[in-house]
């Protein structure tokens, strides 16, 4: 009886697999996909808005102020937009000019009237915005810059609203100024406890990183809103704008039917006025109604017709913004119509006299010509500088 073969154990090295990685998300899409969906949220939030108050007020107050709308009422409302938003790009090309950027006041009245224009039929109601200071950014050659004198010259407005409208609010008769009276202590509380949490932040970071964003902001700041030559301007465009706005506003309440006096409804235009600044809307609808109704109502001149005013309020500025669908048509014709640059010709075989220490004439000179420009390079970073980086054509102010 043969003993048990036993099994052979290879002693040769075996191939060691390796670890699948699992697959991660890029960590640049998180980014996008948030701000997606902050936007769809505001979107969704405006649509219930509009369908609470269909549901609670019915569609004769939506109805009942566009019939009353003619010919004279959409003139007066051109009127009144052409002047705010003259003021509005006189404003940005001083902002622009504190930044060092190279804005022309015409150019900047066709930018402005397309971004009011796509602020309105566009969900959202800042996308306007967002493509004016890319474009400008872009054509100024500062992408950052751009963006952030576009954002500073909004800041402006906003600000000047929320101080004329802090004002008008705690002394003129409206149905939150006993309330605001109490909550005032209370949110100066809120806005320094939220001062200190963001100082406390900003503490965390590294000295340099933290010292060079604080510089270049208040810098930017001081030099696009609060210098000696750019203050007194914006300080009058953006008053001239706040009245043209509230002028719509008693316009739209007027052509609504309602006769209440302009000390009654300046209040409740500016709670109107500061709801269109919530990005909770759709293509500025939504806050702005809700808010509206409910000041009307609570003012004793009936909930309807605080919605049939806003209705007509917000008809009346699209119509304003208008002339922005010319600017696009325009643009989009003449960027269709330019003449495309015709085809290279087929190079000849260069002659002895056409190499320059050796090498090709035409080769020189290509590479002379496509080469970056110096002066294109210190455009972006120094001050004066064009509009157009290729140029290198020095900025005056007399040019702005």
């Amino acid at each position: 009886m043969s003993a048990p073969t036993l099994p052979t154990v290879s002693t040769a090295p075996t191939a060691v697999l390796p670890t699948p990685v699992r697959p991660h998300a890029p960590t640049g899409v998180a980014a996008p996909r948030r701000r997606a969906l902050r936007a769809h949220l505001g979107t969704l939030a405006g649509t219930a808005v509009l369908a609470v108050l269909v549901w609670r007020l019915g569609t004769g107050a939506f109805l009942d102020g566009l019939r009353r709308i003619d010919g004279p009422t959409v003139l007066a409302a051109l009127g009144i937009g052409l002047v705010t938003t003259v003021f509005s790009a006189w404003r940005w090309t001083l902002v622009a000019r504190g930044l060092r950027i190279r804005l022309p006041l015409a150019a900047a009245v066709a930018d402005y009237y397309r971004a009011l224009f796509l602020n309105a039929a566009l969900p959202g109601g800042v996308l306007g915005d967002v493509h004016r200071a890319v474009r400008h950014g872009r054509s100024a050659g500062d992408l950052g810059r751009g963006v952030r004198a576009v954002v500073l010259e909004r800041v402006a407005g906003q600000l000047a609203l929320m101080g004329v409208g802090a004002g008008v609010l705690l002394t003129m008769p409206s149905p939150v100024r006993a309330e605001a009276r109490h909550l005032a202590p209370l949110v100066a509380l809120a806005l320094a406890g939220a001062l200190a949490v963001v100082l406390a932040l900003r503490m965390n970071r590294a000295p340099a990183r933290r010292g060079r964003a604080v510089r270049t902001a208040l810098g930017e700041a001081r030099h696009g809103l609060l210098s000696r030559r750019n203050l007194p301007g914006i300080a009058l465009s953006s008053a001239v704008v706040l009245a043209g706005h509230l002028t719509m506003f008693v316009l739209a309440a007027r052509v609504a039917g309602s006769a209440a006096s302009v000390a009654a409804l300046t209040p409740l235009a500016v709670l109107a006025l500061l709801a269109m600044g919530l990005p909770l809307n759709v293509g500025g609808w939504g806050p702005r109604e809700g808010v509206t109704a409910w000041a009307f109502g609570a003012a004793g001149l009936g909930a309807g017709t605080g919605l049939g005013v806003a209705v007509v309020y917000g008809v009346l500025s699209l119509v304003a913004s208008l002339p922005g669908v010319a600017v696009l048509v325009g643009r989009r014709y003449a960027a269709r119509y330019t003449r495309s640059p015709s085809e290279p010709s087929e190079p000849s075989e260069p002659s002895e006299s056409s190499y320059v220490d050796g090498v090709p004439a035409v080769s020189a000179v290509s590479s002379a010509k496509y080469s970056p420009k110096e002066s294109a390079r210190l455009s972006s970073s120094s001050f004066p500088f064009s509009a157009e980086p290729s140029e290198g054509r020095p900025m005056t102010p007399e040019s702005v």
